[in-house]
């Protein structure tokens, strides 16, 4: 059960729990300390299952292709289009999972002689496949069409192509309905006709994940064919960095294969052979070994910005680029329109809390609407607006045609759901997405319709109890139990990310000493124990909270605090700091 009362940061904190046998087996079996045996145990990993864990491989959890349904069907006919040398089609999204699931399916046609039409579409066109990209491809005599993480419920866009003569396989991941678009081949693991497998992690797979494997499906059906005797074989895992990339960001599970995806795909990444992930590195100046949070917070932000504010095709022109100079060019675009999208983003936040602070809400939601607010920012703003109120956020724009939309949730509420039941009732034109993310379309005179719909979902799944957000911690540690062994250790876990979250750890009755200002807001300070242990500590982006002025300015002798350990390399260094997420007065036994 969680402590009742609240943090300096308005948390309740919870101790994970865990077997203490499975984490002393742990230990005695891969000789790992006890704090991340016990780390290990309350994220739910078996004994048995550490191995995977700690050296995901692809070998051993990347399955047969074929267990997904219509793969077969889908890797025969990609198979044939590149031996008959067809024009094919591919349309993708304009987020990063779109860019890389795009890339990595046209890196491999090109590898086999075979040059696609690509169409992403940008923001005002509308998420996933449309009228007018087939409409593009017949006038340039394509007639076979790949989308990529989309498509699944696009049934009326599919009837009209159907019509046209198109022939279209689907290889997507978003929420599926009972009903199936008319297509040759619907590969998504959420098709609701797929049974649970012995590799449950599927259903958990990005759409990079899903092309990828269907890659691996084709490229067989090539080689049993003989393709390969007069062409030359492509290299499939040099493009598992772009995996990796479009995995993290788009915040799926870092579990079973997903894990594997990543792991390997950033060694790939840190040879820096893809020309247009080393240009985006080098402008943002990161030189060391790549890991998860580069993907999700320095390479993810740039290539989304062309697809939010951009040009939405710069993301696959980026990961597809030919020479340096190419990719050093598109580059310098993705950062200025990262920019840009930031001073527009500040904007419409800003905007989106003076409405929600301005007024009474009736619903255990964050919802608000705006005069053509740029479409490529609202859901990083209902992200926003979901971390500041901890409550579902639903941001629309209202522009002249309809209102476009995009919402994230908190646990417990399952956004993919509720989208389909507000289409079900006629309040949606369109919509989708997962259980924590969602899109969708409407008219303007159901606003208020919808607003209520969506209000009286939430409270349904909610209840009337306040909603406070729930701190886990999974191990305890003392300030001289701090150490760079330790770190090593832990380390072992990543990638971290979503499904997999970084190791959260207390130290118990520590004393805050030397505090002070730095930067834009954060907090630096010294944590200290009774027997004279030291551990330099960071708060970022807090001086305005309470938590923040706390820190610098202690009012009691003792604290507990919670936070992640990592490895300080800023400038050269190999040391430790603590990264502080929460506190509490201390003193407690």
């Amino acid at each position: 059960m969680p402590d009742k009362e609240k943090s300096l940061a308005g948390n309740l904190w919870k101790a994970v729990s865990f077997s203490e046998r499975n984490a002393e087996l742990i230990a005695q079996k891969y000789g790992l300390s006890p704090l991340v045996s016990s780390v290990l145990t309350a994220k739910g990993i078996s004994p048995d299952e550490v191995g995977d864990f700690i050296t995901p491989k692809l070998q051993r959890l990347m399955p047969e292709p074929y267990v997904l349904k219509d793969m077969e069907i889908a890797a025969e006919r990609i198979a044939k289009a590149i031996q008959n040398n067809e024009k094919i089609g591919i349309i993708g999204d304009y987020d990063v999972d779109g860019a890389t699931s795009t890339s990595v399916l046209r890196l491999f046609l090109e590898a086999n002689g075979n040059v696609p039409f690509v169409h992403i579409p940008e923001r005002d066109e509308g998420y996933g496949p449309s009228i007018m990209a087939f409409d593009e491809f017949a006038a340039q005599d394509v007639n076979f069409v790949i989308t990529v993480d989309c498509g699944t419920t696009a049934f009326d866009v599919f009837d009209y192509a159907k019509e046209k003569g198109f022939e279209i396989v689907v290889l997507d991941h978003h929420e599926a309905e009972i009903k199936r678009p008319n297509v040759l081949a619907l590969v998504n693991p959420k098709r609701l006709d797929e049974e649970d497998t012995d590799y449950p992690y599927l259903k958990y797979m990005a759409a990079v994940g899903v092309v990828f494997m269907t890659v691996v499906a084709v490229n067989r059906v090539l080689r049993q064919r003989g393709f390969y005797q007069n062409h030359p074989e492509p290299p499939l895992m040099n493009w598992l960095d772009l995996v990796a990339l479009g995995t993290v960001c788009d915040v799926v599970p870092l579990l079973g294969l997903n894990r594997a995806f990543v792991r390997q795909g950033l060694k790939v990444m840190a040879q820096r052979r893809n020309l247009g992930l080393k240009a985006l590195f080098d402008k943002s100046n990161v030189t060391e070994a790549p890991r998860a949070y580069h993907l999700g917070f320095v390479l993810g932000p740039r290539i989304n910005a062309c697809g939010r504010v951009g040009e939405a095709a710069l993301g696959n022109r980026l990961l597809c680029a030919r020479s340096e100079v190419e990719a050093n060019l598109l580059a310098d675009k993705l950062n200025q329109f990262n920019d840009q999208r930031k001073e527009i983003e500040s904007y419409v936040l800003l905007e989106a809390i003076e409405q929600l602070e301005g007024q009474p809400q009736s619903y255990p939601i964050a919802f608000v609407t705006g005069k053509d607010w740029h479409q490529g920012v609202i859901g990083i703003v209902a992200g926003k607006l979901k971390e500041r109120y901890n409550l579902p956020a639903f941001v629309m724009s209202i522009e002249p045609d309809e209102v476009k939309g995009s919402a994230r949730s908190i646990p417990n509420v399952d956004l993919g759901a509720l989208i389909i039941a507000a289409k079900e009732r006629g309040l949606l034109t369109k919509g989708g997405g997962h259980i924590m993310a969602a899109g969708f379309s409407l008219n303007e005179d159901k606003i208020e319709d919808f607003r209520t719909f969506v209000g009286t979902y939430v409270k349904e799944k909610l209840g009337d109890e306040e909603i406070v957000p729930i701190l886990e911690i999974e191990a305890c540690l003392d300030v001289g139990g701090a150490t760079l062994s330790l770190v090593e250790e832990l380390e072992q876990l990543e990638p971290f990310g979503a499904g997999n979250a970084e190791p959260r750890l207390m130290l118990k009755n520590v004393h805050i000493k030397k505090p002070a200002l730095f930067g834009s807001g954060h907090v630096r300070c010294f944590l200290t124990g009774d027997n004279g242990a030291s551990l330099k500590a960071m708060a970022f982006r807090v001086a305005d909270s309470t938590l923040g002025k706390e820190l610098l300015a202690p009012e009691a002798s003792l604290y507990d605090v919670v936070g992640v350990l990592r490895r300080d390399t800023w400038q050269g260094r190999n040391s430790l700091q603590f990264i502080i997420e929460d506190a509490r007065k201390g003193g407690n036994k």
